[in-house]
């Protein structure tokens, strides 16, 4: 398995490593380990695990995750790091640029499709959204011409709380 492999189920799953949304802090540290930083404000919790970021809120002394993104940019910095040892473990390196076409086709080829986003949805001029419809996961892409060997390179990829509530 690869790293492209890791952002493909992602984005068609919109789970990492069989957790994702409504899971507690604890079930998270069980499967990526306790090496994060959390930051906790007004009953919300903020946890990074460096590539993997999440959201927590307190319900009922319960903190529910709320949303997971994945902050592919960072490995521009530190591919170390910046992954979790549970996911280099299961996917092997990661790379420190991923491009958006790579992803397309490995997203094609788990039978799951992508729609552009318009600027009417809120995509600045420098980054590109893209919606896989049977997931919900949102796909960031740089766009930004002056971005030098960037453009066409995933940034991030955000699964939605919203979808998420009504598939549940």
């Amino acid at each position: 398995m690869s790293d492209l492999d890791f952002y493909a189920h992602v984005a068609t799953r919109g789970d990492v490593l069989g957790v994702g949304i409504g899971a507690q802090p604890a079930q998270w540290e069980t499967k990526l380990g306790t090496d994060f930083l959390d930051t906790e404000d007004s009953g919300l919790l903020r946890r990074d695990y460096g590539l993997v970021e999440l959201s927590f809120q307190e319900e009922d002394r319960a903190w529910p995750c709320f949303g997971v993104s994945v902050q592919v940019h960072r490995l521009r910095r530190d591919t170390e790091s910046s992954v979790p040892a549970a996911l280099r473990d299961a996917y092997g390196a990661f790379a420190p640029a991923t491009r958006f076409e790579d992803l397309a086709a490995a997203i094609a080829g788990l039978g799951c499709s992508l729609e552009p986003e318009t600027d009417e949805d809120g995509t600045s001029g420098d980054m590109h959204r893209y919606r896989v419809p049977e997931s919900g996961v949102r796909i960031f892409v740089r766009a930004d011409e002056n971005t030098q060997g960037q453009t066409g390179e995933v940034w991030s990829l955000s699964v939605s709380p919203a979808w998420w509530r009504a598939a549940g």
